[in-house]
């Protein structure tokens, strides 16, 4: 197992490296003022909206909301995990990346696993356009109208009969059998050897979503069990994070929307139709990892399965996965197709146009709601009740408010509850009413002032040094500044913005980092430094009254010496 990379590289890094180029070098950049502009990459829109700061290493899409360092932009961009991305930036600067322990950096061991499994690729392929008993193979794939155009596109193959034709393949290539044996290629025998896990299959090749191949899905020809068999979990497939058919589905750009689908040959017939932008899980139920995959790559995310009960059951699931995952634009939508259709024979009668507009179609907040009403009596009170307090326990996971405004507008119309009660039995915020125009300002100042002394320290660290021990040990009397004294604590090692925003990747605090150190300010940068100062003497205060309050539910005859000094030089009203 490699390493990890040690934080101060990370540091180093980028430290030399300049956001400017690492986003000019993948789209074309343009100065505007003191930063730069472009398209924004993440999604459609015909003005700029896409800025980029080099004072902060910083980029920001107003439009979509999309913001982070260049590891951030890479990792969105190009695909690439968290390591990846610093091995991009590290060959930009010439360097090598460490790791601690001394151990290799992901590479070669993990490397030599890919190249393993595009070997067996390239051999599945080979099989099904040449070997002499692909028959059965090539019909089953005409059968199912796939076209060879389609064929090479998703890389189908096929396996034969017989025990050892990939072992003895590979073997005479110079692939041993532990590398074997680590790609799930092959098992091993208990009396020792080792034969093929695939045979006589059609084989579907599962990608990563930078095109890598991790594993196989092979479907048995004919009867036999199982009908399908995926690769077992290795170092670099793991079902529970991947989706089939992803990488060919973003692989001409960003798709505005993922509709997700049950098996290969679902994802196989719709591309064939000119449906793209489909993928599978492999065997599994939706997880929330992906979920966040999904979500990188498309705003809107649409479950298209079966309407009997199996396809029920994968819509709820998928539904309570999504529910604490739907903020910002994220979109999930449900389709039900025909009662005895699946994609394929959907897709062959309706075309793709009509896939799902002959489906039945809900919005997530729809389908929450139909699904809990089938079981409930409407036409009484007690009925309507039961309703609002149950799509409540499931609304109330949503952390964005605009989803859940949704949710309780829909269910008051349903449940014939004025909004405003159906909102307050939710805990969920009144309607707002109209109200007088807000300057820009009040943007920034709506934040607590906690927040407005992080996202000051985030865009200039270098003003960490001004808050000495004695202050930041007053401020942890408050549970409100538990960020705050992280990221002075952080910044006072004299870190830029960007490594400063990448020692909170993978916290409780990384999204909150982000959107503070994008927040727009609002204060001329000679005084940044005063209003800090104002921030932090006023949140000292403000913990001193608190301690004061503290002291004074003592009974006298209890306090310190140290205690009754606090209180005899206190002079100031406690604040409530």
């Amino acid at each position: 197992m490699a390493g990890r990379i040690p934080d101060q590289f990370i540091d180093d890094l980028l430290a030399r490296i300049d956001i400017v180029d690492v986003i000019d070098a993948h789209l074309p950049l343009r100065k505007a003022g003191r930063e730069f502009q472009a398209l924004c990459p993440f999604h459609g829109e015909k003005t700029p909206s896409f800025t980029v700061s080099r004072e902060k290493q910083f980029y920001h899409c107003f439009g979509c909301g999309a913001h982070g360092t260049a590891v951030g932009f890479l990792m969105q961009y190009r695909n690439l995990e968290f390591p990846e991305a610093i091995e991009e930036l590290a060959q930009m600067v010439g360097v090598e990346v460490p790791r601690e322990g001394g151990a290799p950096a992901r590479s070669s061991d993990t490397r030599e696993l890919y190249g393993v499994l595009e070997r067996a690729r390239a051999h599945f392929e080979q099989q099904l356009r040449q070997a002499s008993s692909r028959e059965r193979a090539v019909a089953y794939f005409k059968g199912r109208g796939v076209s060879g155009e389609i064929a090479r596109r998703f890389h189908l193959g096929y396996a034969p009969e017989g025990w050892r034709n990939l072992y003895e393949a590979l073997n005479a290539a110079g692939i041993d059998d532990t590398r074997l044996e680590r790609s799930g290629l092959v098992i091993k025998r208990e009396r020792g050897g080792y034969y093929d896990r695939f045979r006589e299959r059609v084989m579907f090749p599962i990608h990563d979503r930078r095109g890598r191949v991790i594993g196989f899905g092979g479907r048995v020809i004919g009867e036999g069990e199982p009908k399908y068999l995926n690769s077992p979990e290795t170092e670099v497939f793991h079902k529970g994070r991947e989706l089939y058919g992803l990488h060919e589905a973003i692989s001409g750009g960003k798709p505005s929307s993922l509709l997700v689908v049950e098996g290969y040959m679902d994802v196989i017939a719709l591309a064939q139709h000119g449906l793209g932008n489909a993928v599978a899980t492999l065997g599994t139920a939706v997880t929330g990892e992906h979920l966040d995959l999904l979500f990188r790559h498309a705003p809107e995310v649409v479950f298209c399965f079966d309407g009997d009960a199996a396809g029920r059951r994968a819509a709820w699931k998928a539904l309570e996965t999504a529910l604490p995952r739907m903020a910002g634009d994220r979109q999930v939508r449900f389709a039900f197709l025909p009662e005895g259709h699946d994609p394929d024979t959907a897709v062959r009668e309706f075309g793709p146009e009509g896939l799902l507009r002959e489906s039945r179609r809900f919005g997530l907040s729809e389908y929450l709601v139909d699904a809990l009403k089938q079981q409930i009596d409407l036409t009484t009170a007690d009925g309507r009740t039961r309703l609002v307090a149950q799509a409540g326990n499931y609304l109330r996971q949503i952390p964005d408010e605009a989803h859940r405004v949704t949710g309780a507008r829909l269910l008051a119309s349903l449940a014939q509850i004025d909004e405003d009660l159906v909102r307050e039995q939710l805990g969920f915020r009144a309607r707002r009413r109209p109200r007088a125009h807000v300057a820009p300002l009040a943007r920034f100042t709506r934040r607590t002032l906690e927040e407005q002394a992080v996202a000051m320290l985030l865009q200039r660290p270098e003003l960490a040094a001004g808050i000495d021990a004695e202050t930041a040990h007053a401020l942890a009397a408050l549970d409100t500044t538990a960020l705050l004294l992280a990221v002075q604590a952080q910044a006072s090692g004299g870190l830029g913005t960007a490594a400063l925003l990448e020692r909170f990747r993978g916290t409780p605090h990384e999204s909150t980092v982000l959107e503070l150190a994008a927040a727009d300010l609002n204060i001329d940068p000679e005084a940044l430094e005063t209003e800090l100062r104002d921030a932090v003497s006023r949140l000292a205060r403000k913990a001193e009254d608190r301690e004061i309050q503290r002291i004074r539910a003592i009974p006298f005859a209890e306090l310190t010496a140290e205690q009754k000094d606090k209180l005899r030089n206190y002079r100031r009203p406690v604040a409530e």
